[in-house]
């Protein structure tokens, strides 16, 4: 039975919808998947990079432990982002599970300290996938890919629980 948990949903909706991007990008050619659009990060390679590289930071505030080097800036294939989709994806659910969503985090970034609850980085970090998956969907539609890859939680549920 499909999970009613909203923190299993968030996580589980942005592991798929994210899969389902980068399997997409699969079918392009390296040209179309580099190339330039006045949106978001500018490019699906680079969007998608951008997401993972924000799930991966946002991982590290969680764990409490040192940033790893940006992903950004690196060029990969969609074969080689899907494999570190997966890692970082069950890096962020492993750390999601091993502590309480009302605990606080305090990340630095510069001189400027925040502090943020558990529930709402990981909420944040979730519709932020959200949000550029988004800008990826309208790169694909306007380099003519049909149909488009699912993607919203209403087609995940569908999809768990094809019965409804």
């Amino acid at each position: 039975m499909p999970t009613s948990n909203p923190l299993e949903i968030l996580l589980e909706h942005d592991a798929w919808a994210t899969r389902q991007i980068i399997e997409a990008c699969a079918r392009l050619s390296p040209e179309e998947f580099h190339q330039r659009f006045e949106m978001g990060p500018g490019s699906l390679h680079d969007t998608v990079t951008h997401i993972l590289g924000a799930k991966q930071s946002w991982g590290d505030v969680l764990a409490v432990r040192e940033h790893r080097a940006r992903l950004e800036g690196t060029e990969r294939s969609p074969a080689e982002l899907l494999a570190l989709a997966d890692k970082i994806t069950a890096d962020l659910a492993t750390t999601a599970h091993a502590h309480p969503l009302e605990e606080i985090v305090t990340p630095r970034w510069g001189d400027k300290v925040y502090t943020f609850s558990r529930g709402g980085v990981l909420t944040h970090v979730t519709t932020h996938g959200m949000h550029h998956r988004a800008q990826c969907l309208n790169m694909l539609k306007q380099l003519g890919v049909s149909p488009l890859p699912l993607s919203s939680v209403l087609e995940w549920m569908l999809m768990v629980d094809p019965a409804r």
